[in-house]
């Protein structure tokens, strides 16, 4: 009589993961099953698990996974894939994305039906994530739009409908900075380092070829030694010691005085040559050009156009260092006064929006699971009946995704009284929110270091005063909070703004691409920015010496390239200054009142799920403060 089978899934599950050795030609490859999110390690795969049902999902998505992940051991050379991988996060994401639809598209030229499995788990994970119903390229993840396109393009076979369509609203972007490239793709699929180069100049024509790094090809003609080079002299005294062995000792005198003599004659100089001599020495070294210096690397990576003329005098400096601990805890004792007759309606607007964030947040149980965490609640049963099995519980995936958001607050001289105090008091509040909901917030803030002009100003004064300067101020870019930093270590921070002196004149444009670039480092997947801002960028000493609008044109080139790039969701919030003609995202209030409604009211319309209500809510309530402003 034959073992009865406990679980029905195993004779499966042994079949894929043998299956899976034999497609990814790795047959020591350990094959688990897990509910933890699938992935590779050194010699192990984790796949999704199987449970007793076998529903046709389960099997779906673990065949899916197998097969893409074989397809990448299979075809993929990690040194390769390491040596050309880009540095920065967007840039680095388009690549791994293109990468792995390259290894698939590669595999399913020789098991086609190996590409249906994988694209029926494309398919289930589309759905899961919502990519049907996305509206606009705001939500929609260009890294995962690019792999889709690339299998697409590379096996000609039509995608699931929700990827399918997640691939349709960016790929005119796509298509018309890259025309020049894509049709490439078939040439170099076989080709691991082909395909790399080719997907970098995929990136940098998708407007990331700044996160690329260096050429990871550029040096390797200089440091490959030359076939042909001769043996160093070095060499050649070794080889003749190990060919004649004691006979070289007869021959080192010789040797010895060949040196000295050729020492003398170095000693002497050309002085003692004759002229033919001498006009072969000096004729020689204008053989070979001197290679061309690089060019400099561009002041701002928006505007290749704008420069600075000094940032030596430039600084960036957190809040604790611009004031004593004792003279900082006064400034703020003076904030918490401005808050009191604000607190009850910014308080509301501030738990309104936790409530927003934590719905999202809610997880959800799967019961009656064949495998999982145990139930404690339902083991009565169990207990009353030893026959009814024991029931698990499985707990569902979130869509909140991790987050960071910045505040960048205006700290210009036009700010000065009630519009700081409101904004410190906002930045205040939405921290302690956001912190509450597991949202990061850095807390950044921008002004000059003196009123028109500087130390940058004193030099190019002493230099002769030479045309077209560029920014001829010294900045000041202060960290109020750190986005790891704890809200209650910082606090006292946000009192440096009451402190007299400090606000004085505002270079937006350096001031947002300082905060982006700091964006772009975080390892966030969802990076918020926010601009709190009371009038265009403004500093009499470069607006003196250069294009009246030399300042406003660097900052609407920096706004064009975060919103183009999409790595950061940009959005501003205008004081008594219409900022709806530079940001596409923006709102203007008339009174500083409103600022903490319009704060809360947009982050919480971000974080709507849904973006046509996203929309709508932004749209409404840009309509409701116009309405008050009359």
């Amino acid at each position: 009589m034959s073992k009865p089978i406990d679980n029905p899934a195993d004779p499966f599950k042994r079949a894929l993961a043998d299956a899976t050795r034999a497609l990814s030609d790795h047959r020591e490859l350990s094959v688990t099953y897990s509910v933890d999110p699938p992935g590779m390690a050194a010699g192990a795969m984790r796949l999704p698990q199987v449970t007793r049902r076998m529903t046709r999902d389960e099997i779906l998505a673990a065949r899916g996974t197998a097969d893409a992940m074989a397809m990448r051991l299979r075809h993929q050379d990690p040194e390769t894939y390491a040596r050309f991988a880009p540095p920065g996060d967007m840039a680095r994401d388009l690549y791994d994305a293109m990468e792995t639809a390259r290894c698939e598209a590669l595999g399913a030229r020789e098991m086609p039906g190996a590409l249906s499995n994988i694209f029926a788990r494309l398919g289930q994970e589309a759905e899961r994530k919502g990519h049907g119903q996305l509206r606009s390229t705001n939500e929609a993840p260009l890294a995962l739009a690019a792999g889709h396109l690339i299998r697409h393009l590379a096996t000609g076979r039509d995608l699931p409908p929700a990827a399918a369509h997640l691939m349709e609203l960016w790929r005119p972007f796509i298509e018309a900075q890259t025309a020049d490239h894509l049709e490439d793709i078939s040439q170099v699929l076989s080709d691991q380092a082909g395909f790399a180069r080719l997907a970098r100049q995929l990136i940098e024509d998708l407007g990331y070829g700044d996160q690329l790094g260096e050429d990871p090809e550029g040096d390797e003609d200089e440091d490959a030694p030359p076939e042909d080079a001769e043996e160093t002299p070095e060499t050649q005294d070794n080889d003749a010691s190990d060919e004649e062995g004691e006979a070289d000792n007869d021959a080192q005198p010789e040797r010895e005085q060949a040196r000295e003599d050729d020492e003398q004659q170095a000693r002497i100089g050309p002085e003692s040559t004759s002229d033919g001599e001498l006009e072969e020495e000096t004729e020689a070294p204008q053989a070979e050009a001197p290679p061309e210096p690089p060019r400099p690397a561009p002041w701002s990576e928006a505007d290749p156009d704008y420069r600075a003329f000094c940032t030596e005098f430039d600084e960036e400096i957190r809040a604790e260092d611009l004031a004593e601990p004792a003279e900082l805890e006064r400034l703020r004792a003076y904030l918490d006064t401005q808050l009191d007759p604000l607190k009850g309606a910014v308080g509301r607007l501030a738990n309104k929006l936790q409530r927003r964030l934590q719905a999202q947040q809610n997880r959800s149980w799967e019961f009656d699971r064949e495998e999982g965490i145990l139930d404690a609640g339902r083991l009565a049963r169990v207990v009353a009946n030893p026959t009814m099995p024991l029931s698990f519980k499985i707990e569902r995936d979130t869509e909140f995704r991790d987050t960071v958001v910045t505040l960048l607050l205006d700290n210009s001289g036009s700010m000065r009284g009630r519009p700081i105090s409101i904004a410190a008091i906002c930045a205040d509040v939405l921290a302690r929110t956001l912190e509450r909901c597991s949202v990061k917030v850095e807390i950044l803030g921008f002004t000059t270091r003196a009123w028109k002009g500087g130390q940058a100003r004193e030099r190019w004064l002493a230099e002769g005063r030479p045309q077209t300067p560029g920014r001829l101020n010294d900045l000041r870019h202060i960290i109020y909070k750190g986005a790891d930093a704890p809200w209650r270590r910082v606090r006292d921070n946000l009192g440096l703004m009451m402190k007299e002196g400090l606000l004085k004149e505002n270079i937006d444009g350096e001031a947002l691409e300082w905060a982006h670039r700091r964006m772009l480092v975080r390892p966030e997947s969802r990076k918020i920015l926010m601009v709190i801002s009371d009038g265009a960028p403004v500093d009499d000493s470069t607006l003196s010496v250069n294009p009246a609008a030399y300042l406003e044109k660097h900052l609407r080139d920096v706004i064009d390239m975060v919103e183009r790039r999409r790595a950061v969701e940009l959005l501003a919030i205008g004081i008594g200054h219409d900022v709806t003609r530079y940001y596409q995202r923006a709102v203007t209030i008339t009174d500083v009142e409103q600022l903490a409604g319009a704060m809360t009211e947009q982050l919480a319309a971000l974080f709507d799920p849904d973006p046509r209500a996203r929309a709508r809510a932004m749209g409404l309530y840009s309509a409701h403060l116009s309405k008050r402003s009359y």
